[in-house]
């Protein structure tokens, strides 16, 4: 069965430094893959990559079988929607949820656009209520909720998740970790994900990749990391600063 996402030699490249040098992976359909590793690894540079929003210098992106161009047209993103670390600032403050969610479907001529609203906002715990709001009035996590449903509504069929709970408090984080799972699973959605926090990802996602300076360390599933069981010097490190975490529960496939 052909993968969800192939990446294959990807590099990018500002100014003479390589932000990402000759990264390889492939992610299955269904499955939640993470990307791990300190700040500036590479992690959301591949996901920007993937979404149109970092310049490609060599390699290719392959989306269900197809190889991406230089630009993303409409059909990629009906395909692929990215949610963002920071829910504030990657909602407009001067439309309202109805309109925030409407948007993209305006965008791409969904007729059936009010059936759309109601479902998405259903689909993350907020209800209609919420239609008439603007960000400023939401929790953080009631804003994340809102960029999940806007990233849902056009019913992609993978995520790229950039940190998606790091700016919510530790209790909130839970929740909207339980609901992406929650929509990963009946949506039979591909993940992928990145994440400092390794128990987040050993919790969420099956196998990982660990990073450092825009190259891959090594790859492994997630039980390995959580028994300890790697390969590279540097995983042990982030182990030993991640050190606390545990893991509670088995992978999610």
């Amino acid at each position: 069965m052909t993968a969800a996402l192939a990446i294959e030699d990807l590099s990018v490249v500002y100014d003479h430094h390589y932000a990402l040098k000759e990264v390889s992976l492939q992610v299955e359909r269904g499955e939640s893959f993470g990307l791990v590793g300190e700040s500036g690894s590479g992690k959301s540079t591949l996901l920007r990559a993937i979404a149109g929003l970092a310049p490609v210098s060599a390699g290719t992106i392959t989306v269900n079988g197809d190889v991406l161009g230089p630009r993303r047209d409409k059909a990629f993103y009906r395909e692929v929607q990215m949610v963002f670390q920071d829910p504030y600032g990657s909602l407009h403050p001067r439309q309202t949820v109805d309109r925030l969610l409407l948007e993209p479907l305006a965008i791409h001529g969904f007729a059936d656009a009010e059936q759309r609203i109601v479902r998405a906002l259903d689909e993350v715990g907020l209800g209609s209520g919420f239609r008439f709001r603007y960000p400023h009035q939401l929790s953080g996590g009631q804003r994340q909720r809102v960029a999940i449903a806007r990233a849902l509504i056009l019913e992609p069929s993978i995520l790229l998740l950039d940190e998606p709970t790091s700016a919510l408090d530790a209790s909130v984080q839970a929740e909207v970790l339980n609901l992406l799972e929650e929509v990963r699973r009946a949506r039979k959605l591909t993940f992928l994900m990145v994440s400092h926090d390794l128990a987040i990802i050993t919790h969420l996602c099956g196998r990982l990749m660990v990073m450092q300076t825009g190259a891959e360390v090594e790859k492994l599933d997630a039980t390995s990391l959580a028994r300890r069981q790697v390969g590279q010097d540097y995983t042990r490190r982030l182990l030993t600063a991640s050190a606390g975490f545990v893991r509670t529960d088995e992978p999610a496939g």
